[in-house]
């Protein structure tokens, strides 16, 4: 974080008004700064502003700091800064399935995902062996009746002891305490299908070809109290038709799924995505 010539990313919000953009990009100029992708965007009903800047400039963390600072002041913005592509520390939650945790540790490995997977946790033990197989530490935290609340104390442990910046939950089936999805606001992804709620519990795909849906997805968000109903970040789609079983059914959804988990991550990890309410604007 020290080093000369860094490449930043800095993401911010604030009262959408005259002169941001030119203010931001005054003080990256200041101090030598090269912008090399910027975007941004004004709600007119939020009435917020939204940017994402990345530059070159041959200054460490606290001459950045001390040039944005002043700026978001001025403007009462909500700002991060880092280093572009510095891997965010995450832990990702499973129960039985496996597509989107293979999935994942396979894009990690492939240099496609600026995360580093500190820990898989489950509360089954089905998933050990992938973990194993990658190198990376396995924790079960069994969720057996009346013993939730000391499995998420444990989790919470973990996300302070390994230094966690996001939470995935890559098919984990389980439901979140309240006070747990407090702990993790903004920093917790979660995906399921897009058939709720016509189709709930078990075997959804197996009830929407009974039903003869022409039509599955994806939809991956952000974790709150409110069960599948955090801030979507990203959605997919596949057309199906009356020749598909439903192990296709289920086949192709998992792929789906896989994608849209994929790319929500990324964006997340590459500061791409701003909360704006109960929606979010994402800077692809």
């Amino acid at each position: 974080m020290s080093s000369q010539n860094s490449h930043w990313v800095l993401s911010l919000s604030c009262p959408d008004g005259p002169g941001i953009v030119h203010a931001v990009s005054g003080a990256l100029a200041a101090i030598g700064g090269n912008i090399t992708e910027s975007q941004q965007y004004g709600d007119p009903e939020s009435g917020r502003f939204f940017m994402r800047v990345q530059a070159h400039a041959p200054a460490d963390r606290r001459v950045l700091d001390a040039v944005v600072a002043p700026v978001a002041a001025r403007f009462s913005m909500d700002w991060h800064l880092d280093t572009v592509g510095r891997p965010l520390r995450t832990i990702v939650m499973v129960s039985k399935a496996a597509h989107c945790l293979i999935d994942l540790l396979y894009r990690r490995q492939q240099e496609r995902l600026p995360i580093e997977i500190a820990a898989v946790v489950s509360n089954h033990l089905d998933l050990r062996p992938v973990a194993d197989f990658h190198g990376v530490p396995f924790h079960h935290l069994p969720v057996a009746e009346g013993a939730k609340p000391q499995a998420e104390a444990r989790l919470k442990d973990l996300v302070v002891e390994l230094d966690v910046e996001l939470v995935v939950l890559a098919r984990y089936m389980q439901i979140l305490s309240q006070d747990l999805c407090e702990f993790l606001a903004g920093r917790a992804i979660n995906i399921h299908h897009s058939f709720l709620p016509s189709f709930k519990g078990a075997r959804p795909y197996a009830q929407a070809h009974a039903r003869g849906v022409k039509l599955i997805g994806a939809t991956a968000h952000y974790v709150t109290a409110a069960l599948d109903e955090g801030p979507i970040i990203e959605q997919d789609v596949e057309r199906v038709d009356h020749s598909i079983s439903a192990e296709d059914l289920a086949h192709l959804g998992q792929d789906v799924e896989r994608r849209a988990l994929s790319r929500a991550v990324r964006w997340h990890a590459e500061h791409r995505i701003l909360l704006n309410g109960a929606r979010t604007v994402v800077f692809r």
